[in-house]
């Protein structure tokens, strides 16, 4: 069995501006896979307009994409306009080959909670996150979708689509952040909020943010070790529910003393070692 990761270079842009993240998806998925483990490299589809305008706005999508409507990281950039539809689509994709494979599946992307219905900012530009969702709904091939965001900050523009669409039916959103000194008993509970929230849905898209961690410069409350159990147990619950799961990137701002994302990388590692453990290792056992 492989690990199924939507990627490809057209994902990946510079933003010019202080987030990593449109940039990310390459770093990632080569950390990756100096691990060692089975990745199966997968080229996203692109989104189309009418994929992205079942979320968004139509005068939205079409001005961010020819360039004239700022995007989510506050410029113009062509290349990351053309960058979109890439990242879009490989989340697309992740819940399609959840769904199909009834496991788990990502997207090495970020840059989605924060776009609204007719908005971008904080580095997010469309929201892949409900484009996806809405794709599986209208097509018919979920009834009903949860979003678990556990980046460190609130999926605001999620919520704003949820509403502007009347979806709160079909769309199970929670998106939180947590004090330091709530952490542990966050992650005591995490498992039964799963259960409680999600149980019925016939797909869980999952943020697995790394701006949760206590040293990121915009978050946060997770250690470490916090950050592992965290993705342990929602791939370990989502698996004992046999929930399918479609996880991506979110945020994640450290850098080291030579300006790398290492940190960042080594928390996303922990994620996809979250994930091969649960869905190959105790899937064989």
């Amino acid at each position: 069995m492989q690990i199924p990761v939507f990627y490809s270079e057209q994902m990946v842009a510079d933003s010019m501006g202080f987030s990593p993240s449109a940039g990310k998806p390459t770093e990632v998925v080569q950390s990756w896979q100096a691990l060692g483990l089975p990745l199966q490299i997968l080229p996203p589809t692109p989104a189309s307009r009418t994929q992205l305008e079942r979320a968004h706005e139509r005068w939205y999508v079409q001005g961010v994409l020819d360039g004239s409507i700022q995007n989510g990281f506050g410029n113009h950039s062509p290349q990351v306009a053309a960058s979109l539809p890439y990242t879009c689509g490989a989340m697309i994709d992740a819940c399609l080959a959840a769904l199909h494979n009834r496991t788990a599946a990502v997207a090495p992307c970020s840059g989605f909670h924060h776009a609204g219905y007719d908005f971008g900012g904080g580095f997010c530009t469309f929201n892949g996150l409900m484009v996806a969702a809405l794709d599986l709904l209208i097509t018919g091939k979920a009834a009903k979708v949860g979003i678990l965001d556990l980046d460190m900050h609130w999926g605001n523009g999620t919520a704003d689509i949820i509403q502007k669409h009347g979806l709160g039916q079909v769309v199970v959103h929670d998106s939180r952040s947590v004090s330091q000194h709530r952490a542990e008993a966050f992650l005591d509970q995490l498992a039964q909020d799963i259960r409680q929230r999600f149980a019925d849905c016939d797909l869980l898209i999952y943020q697995a943010g790394a701006d949760s961690h206590i040293d990121d410069p915009l978050g946060g409350y997770l250690t470490t070790a916090q950050m592992l159990r965290r993705d342990q147990i929602v791939f370990a619950t989502c698996r004992e529910l046999g929930l399918p799961v479609a996880w991506n990137l979110a945020g994640g701002y450290q850098r080291d003393e030579n300006d790398s994302i290492r940190p960042v990388l080594d928390l996303h590692d922990n994620t996809m070692k979250a994930h091969a453990h649960t869905f190959l290792l105790e899937a064989a056992a």
